[in-house]
């Protein structure tokens, strides 16, 4: 290993044993437009890292796709520097038959910037490090013999301002390993020319109904829908002239943690079929009984029981090692009484949001943050006195580039875009803790405009710009209270970091010279003790005066962090199963 691993613990979860290493991730990798065309290219590829670029890089080893070289799974462990450049290649064939019109390559994320070619010619660019991007790569591909497709990959990391979360060059604290190049599925598939490119879907549960929305090159000939529910057909309906159907019920069946019920759809235009599902569900906040703003779900006040998500794992880093990887975490969440993960600052593959809609887990959703420069012991200073920075001030808030607040706009459009059908997405949140905040009130408007069905928490933590629907709090280190009502401003209170606490598991810690926790505890008993403690004298009692969500800070240790309920390995739950499900159940509306 480099010397930048040096001095830390190469943790492994269970899951990296499954690995199949000719096609690591090898499951379709989006669970809500799937066609009967697949061929996934994930496995060993050569790879290069090099300090200057070159049209024909000699290549040194192989890496196993879709991990990023820094992560100990894709067997490089280097760390790609923002000077150096990151050369991929695969070797791949057409099988007999698979051709139809055309031949899309896809990648699930590449970060941060590349260029892709097929058998040398360039095919095209993308930039963004976050979401999936689509090459027709028909006029570039041999169909009697092998292909070649090269990728140069740069990424300047945190010495950048694009949209990066918590990836640090110097990691350290709550700043983790950056990632390069590919993280997700890559895949190819093959279409007839007039083919559905997108579905949007709009559940209404107020007119009993759903609204679907097909993109495609030609919509004037109608496409045929079937809703189903389990092995039942329900109802079918087609599109009119712009690609829209509404679909009515007599009765449904509502989604909810307790009873996650989907629907499957099939749609099918011309000569292409796809399917999809979803669930009829409502997310929103109104007054309960007493007057109190509250999360609803379904147009009754629901208590949101929640765990912060980094979403990384400490062998594959941001990509989870397999599928059931995948499910553990989700699954573990709810057996332990949570019904909602706070996904933060890193979007996943599509298949994680899938598993939460048919797990039941409730996920908040936050934008990406990025941009250089921020004065953060400025704006911490004014969350903690109780007072707050106006975040028009693009130098403060490390946003004066012009170009760092467009592409802040064009990635977070992406991401609404891509989540928008997630079922079990409850709200969006633009901003955390003054990350790259700006113009906080107008972002939120923006939003509206884009998915008027969800919340926003338009800036959690601090910066409070007195929008939103919600008067969101992180507190580590002062008694919780509930804020008064002219700081709440008529919004739903929400309390979306605390806790924090952290032990150190022997044999289960990256880092075993430093450790980072907002209150440490030597052992399990103690640590159980404040935990329990924590709820019941702090969270419990502020309920019925106000509190509507909580999100603990955090579901697993992550690196330097060892403040998670269980270890950065998945190996060791921290508190006793029994009692924290038993506590969980006395955390509820």
């Amino acid at each position: 290993m480099e010397k930048y691993y040096k001095n830390i613990n190469v943790l492994y979860t269970q899951f990296a044993e499954n690995i199949d290493k000719n096609c690591p991730l090898p499951e379709y990798p989006r669970p809500q437009l799937v066609r009967d065309s697949y061929i996934n290219l994930n496995g060993l590829w050569d790879y290069a890292i090099l300090s200057k670029p070159s049209e024909l890089p000699t290549y040194q080893g192989k890496i196993l796709v879709p991990f990023s070289p820094e992560s100990p799974l894709s067997g490089v462990n280097k760390l790609l520097k923002p000077a150096e450049y990151l050369y991929y290649r695969k070797i791949f064939t057409i099988p007999k038959g698979f051709k139809k019109d055309k031949v899309l390559l896809h990648f699930g994320a590449v970060d941060y910037q590349c260029k892709v070619y097929i058998n040398q010619k360039l095919v095209g660019e993308n930039k963004g490090g976050y979401f999936p991007f689509t090459f027709d790569i028909t006029d570039f591909i041999f169909l009697d013999k092998e292909n070649y497709l090269t990728m140069e990959v740069t990424d300047p990391s945190d010495t950048g301002f694009q949209q990066r979360g918590k990836q640090k060059l110097k990691r350290g604290g709550i700043f983790y390993t950056p990632q390069s190049g590919i993280w997700q599925t890559v895949w190819l598939e093959s279409v007839v020319d007039n083919y559905i490119e997108n579905i949007k879907i709009t559940p209404d549960i107020d007119t009993s109904s759903v609204n679907i929305e097909i993109k495609a090159k030609d919509l004037s000939i109608p496409a045929d829908i079937e809703v189903s529910f389990g092995e039942e057909k329900i109802i079918s309906a087609k599109t009119d002239e712009n690609g829209k159907a509404t679909i009515t019920f007599e009765e449904f069946k509502l989604w909810s943690p307790e009873e996650p019920n989907l629907y499957d759809i099939s749609i099918a235009l011309g000569q292409d079929t796809v399917s999809s599902y979803f669930g009829m569900r409502k997310f929103s906040v109104g007054n309960d009984e007493k007057g109190i703003p509250r999360l609803m779900l379904n147009n009754k006040p629901y208590f949101h029981n929640g765990l912060l998500d980094q979403g990384y794992w400490s062998d594959g880093l941001y990509t989870p090692p397999t599928d059931e990887a995948m499910i553990y975490d989700i699954q573990i969440t709810k057996d332990l009484g949570f019904n909602m993960l706070r996904k933060h600052i890193k979007i996943e593959p599509l298949r994680w949001y899938y598993h939460c809609d048919r797990l039941g887990v409730i996920v908040w959703q936050d934008f990406i943050n990025g941009g250089r420069g921020a004065n953060k012991l400025y704006n911490g200073f004014l969350s903690i006195i109780g007072r707050t920075a106006d975040d028009t001030n693009y130098r403060w808030g490390g946003r004066k580039e012009e170009e760092s607040r467009k592409e802040y706009y064009i990635d977070a459009e992406k991401t609404i875009d891509l989540l928008y059908n997630t079922v079990s997405l409850a709200l969006w949140v633009p901003f955390n803790e003054s990350w790259g905040q700006f113009d906080a009130l107008k972002v939120t408007d923006w939003v509206r405009t884009l998915d008027n069905t969800r919340p926003i928490d338009h800036a959690s933590g601090w910066l409070d710009q007195g929008g939103g629907d919600f008067k969101s709090t992180h507190v580590y280190f002062v008694p919780i209270k509930v804020p008064s009502e002219s700081d709440r401003k008529g919004r739903c209170f929400i309390l979306s970091e605390f806790g924090g606490y952290s032990l150190g598991t022997e044999g289960h810690v990256f880092n075993s010279k430093k450790s980072f926790g907002y209150r440490k505890f030597s052992s399990q008993e103690e640590f159980e003790q404040a935990y329990h403690k924590l709820f019941e004298g702090s969270i419990i009692p502020l309920i019925e005066k106000g509190l509507s969500a909580t999100v603990y800070t955090q579901i697993t240790d992550v690196e330097d962090e060892i403040n998670g309920i269980l270890t950065y390995d998945r190996k060791v739950v921290k508190l006793d199963a029994d009692k924290l499900r038993e506590l969980n159940s006395r955390i509820k509306l």
